[in-house]
Order: structure tokens, then sequence, then C-alpha cells
């Protein structure tokens, strides 16, 4: 995974505060004010999570374990467009190993990455319960299935193109 800069504003610094303080010496406190960074900012970069350990005077490893343990949780920027390709049994079988490197191949950059424009990101997953249409891939909420490496790059042109 390649190593992405910070770049928070002035504004997300100022709501994020407020939102640790608002919950500051509540018990529970940590989730609220995850979910609501994560609001913020799109993602939980070490820098958040360290200005919530600080703000809610919890130890940095407690904010970084919920953070990882939690789905909902990423510590990695989203694309404008999020690419999700099945990896599950029916669909690796199928070949789905192939449309991810595909993807990768297009867009220059690995599974867990955004593209430098923010446009794009890419992860994997298990089973999403569209097995007979193995392989499968996921861009906004649309599924794409019976995947060749080939279509690849016509269906991204769409996504490209907006």
């Amino acid at each position: 995974m390649s190593q992405t800069i910070f770049e928070g504003t002035r504004e997300q610094m100022q709501a994020l505060s407020d939102c640790i303080a608002a919950h500051r010496g509540q018990a529970g406190a940590l989730m609220p004010v995850l979910h609501e960074a994560q609001n913020i900012y799109g993602y939980l970069p070490a820098e958040v999570q360290q200005t919530i350990a600080e703000g809610l005077n919890v130890p940095l490893a407690e904010v970084y374990g919920v953070a990882t343990f939690y789905s909902q949780f990423s510590l990695s920027p989203k694309g404008k467009h999020q690419i999700s390709v099945c990896l599950g049994t029916a669909c690796y079988v199928k070949g789905s190993d192939k449309i991810l490197e595909a993807v990768e191949k297009e867009l220059r950059i690995s599974c867990g990455d955004c593209t430098p424009d923010k446009k794009f990101s890419i992860e994997s997953c298990r089973c999403v319960g569209a097995c007979g249409l193995a392989p499968v891939m996921i861009i906004d909420g649309e599924v794409y299935g019976k995947l060749s490496p080939d279509d690849v790059a016509g269906i991204l042109d769409k996504y490209i193109k907006d």
C-alpha cells in the first residue's frame, strides 16, 4: 500500500475538536468520535487517531485497535468511485484474481489504495452473494458480472469520463 499524505483542512480540524469536546469524559466516547471523524475526513489517518487519543485521553493503541477491529472504519482514503472485486470462492475459481490485476493495472494503483486524484479506490472483498455472476466487480454499488480481464478497461472508461 502506498503512503498517503494527510491533507486536513482547518475546518475539518475544528469540527473534530468540537466533536471531541462534546464527548470528552463520557463513557463510550471513542466510538461516536471515531464515527464523526470518519464522516469529517472520509477515513481515519494516523494524525486524526493521534488527535482523538490525546483529546479523549485514551491510549493511541486503543484508538487504533477499535478503528481496525470494526469494518466500517477505514485507515486509508476512499476514492469518489469505490471499486470492490470479489475474491470469494466462486469468483476466485472463475478468475477474479485476474480481474483485480486488470483493475490495478488500468488505474496504476494496488488493492487498498486510492488514485492520486482521489477518483478511484480499489479493495477486495469476500462473497457478495452474486456467485451465479462470478467473477464479480462492484463499482459504487453497481454489480458487473461474468467478467473477463478484457472487460475491465471498458467498464472503467465510463467512470473515468465523468
